[in-house]
Parts: C-alpha cells; structure tokens; sequence
C-alpha cells in the first residue's frame, strides 16, 4: 500500500479507503507503523527513517548514503534533514518528548535548502542534497570518496557534481577537481588522493590482457590493489590475486596490496609503504 520511503496522514490513508477500523488493524497486524503525530509509514520502511520522521524531519547525509550502499566513513548518529520553519521536533525512542538540546542529542540536524524537489510525504532527501550535507560533515579525503562512490553506482551524473559544488560553500570548491567516478570502492579514492599528493599520477581501474581490471596504476609502473575483506578473504580469490600479481610482475610492474582496514583505519602504515616504493623509484631515475 505505502511505499518504505513514504510518511502519510490519516487524510491520504482515508482516501486511499482505509476506514479509522483498518487504520488500527493495520497498526496492530503491524503492516503499517504510527511514527508521530499523523504521520504513518509502511514496515517495510528502515528504523533509520522513521526515526528521522520521528523527530520531524527527512533522512539525510551519510544515514541515507549507507542505506543506498554509498562509500562513507564510520557513522553512527542520525543525520536528518529539518526544514526551515519546522517545529514541534522530537526525540527518537517510545514516549519521547521535545528534541534534546545540540549538547545533550546524538542526532545531527542539516537545515541547508534542499537543491531538488521533494515531495511532501516523503521520508528521505534526494541523493544530490544527502550528499552537499555528506561534504560538510567528513573530511575533505572522505567527501571525495563518497561523491566517487555515488558517481560510480550510477545515483548521480558528472553534470550532477557541478550542481552540487555550486550550492556548497565556496571554500569547497577545490574538491571538485578530485572528483573520479571510476573508482569502485572508496578505499581506492583515498588511495588515489594520497598519490597524488606525492607528486604521482594514478588512473583507476585501468585494464591488462589475460589480468583485467586494477585498482590504480601509478606513473606507469606501479599498480596498488586495494583489498577489503568481503571480496577477499577466500583462498580461492587469494590465489587468483597472486596469479595476476606474477602475470604484472612479468610484464614488470610492482605490485602493492593494501588492506581496507590499513588504508582507513591505518594509514600511516598505506601512506608509508607508497611512499618507500616511489622515493625508490625516483632515487634510480636521479641515478
């Protein structure tokens, strides 16, 4: 009857033909949830954005982006969208009262104007707008990765970024130039970022006869894999890295395998390992 993603009133339930009777008995089968005053959603919705209608507002930034399985790093509070104007907010969680004030919550507001166009019974932002708000709460590096990630998985267009860059602040403006949507994992981005900062050009996922797709190949001669353990941790995936490894060390290539967890959570160890192999490299070229 409703989608997940929409928050109705008891008006646009009536005249869809559910009776005050079928209203209550949808509640108690549990098909249809009362998440505030007037506002009903489906089950099939996520607790994330009920929560956010919950309080008043819509599921934004990095909270909508992990639904939608764009890159983002480490969040664990609600990002909701509240618009201009809006009152009567609320705390999350059963029998809450008025919303906490900014030091006691964990939830993060955005009030920036929404760029697109979003119809008044639904629950979450559009994906352009999730994003301006996913700029202005990660680090540079990180805001990077997630607009390559929305790019690479076809949510928005090149045409979509300029849009973006041209409603955040200005000072945001020299991230633009790094955007890539080639790369399929954010690990890669931060990656390419970091070698680029040495000096070095890195162009993602380029592609090798009888080995296929890499990563990031660097200046020509060294191509970095960034790794993560979902897609690699079986021997038998193991075992085809290391055969394609031998298959580029062949054609004399340097192979470099980082790990997920040292690119995000370790980078001190990535960053050096980049660094030892090109101040090598251009030590021999020095001569």
């Amino acid at each position: 009857m409703l989608d997940a993603q929409q928050a109705v009133t008891r008006a646009y339930l009536t005249a869809a033909g559910l009776s005050r009777r079928g209203i209550r008995r949808a509640i108690t089968e549990g098909t249809l949830v009362r998440v505030r005053r007037d506002r009903y959603m489906s089950a099939l919705s996520t607790d994330a954005m009920r929560q956010a209608v919950q309080i008043g507002g819509r599921l934004t930034c990095l909270s909508l982006l992990q639904l939608l399985g764009v890159f983002v790093f480490e969040n664990t509070r609600l990002h909701v969208h509240i618009a201009r104007g809006a009152s009567r907010l609320r705390s999350t969680g059963i029998g809450s009262g008025r919303l906490k004030p900014i030091d006691q919550r964990s939830e993060v507001l955005h009030w920036m104007p929404l760029l697109g166009v979003v119809a008044a019974d639904t629950a979450v932002v559009g994906v352009l707008d999730a994003l301006a708000h996913a700029v202005l709460c990660q680090a540079p590096r990180f805001a990077v990765a997630t607009i390559d990630s929305a790019l690479n998985k076809k949510l928005i267009r090149k045409r979509d970024v300029l849009r973006l860059f041209d409603a955040l602040p200005a000072r945001f403006g020299v991230l633009e130039p790094l955007v890539d949507g080639r790369a399929q994992a954010g690990s890669e981005t931060i990656v390419r970022l970091w070698v680029r900062a040495l000096g070095c050009a890195a162009v993602p996922q380029v592609s090798f006869a009888g080995v296929g797709f890499v990563d990031l190949l660097v200046d020509g001669w060294l191509v970095i894999e960034c790794d993560s353990k979902q897609y690699h941790s079986s021997w038998e995936q193991q075992l085809k890295d290391y055969r394609r490894d031998l298959a580029l060390a062949q054609r004399g290539y340097v192979v470099l395998r980082l790990t997920a967890e040292d690119i995000l959570y370790h980078p001190e160890r990535a960053q050096a390992a980049i660094r030892g192999l090109v101040d090598a490299r251009r030590a021999v070229a020095r001569g």
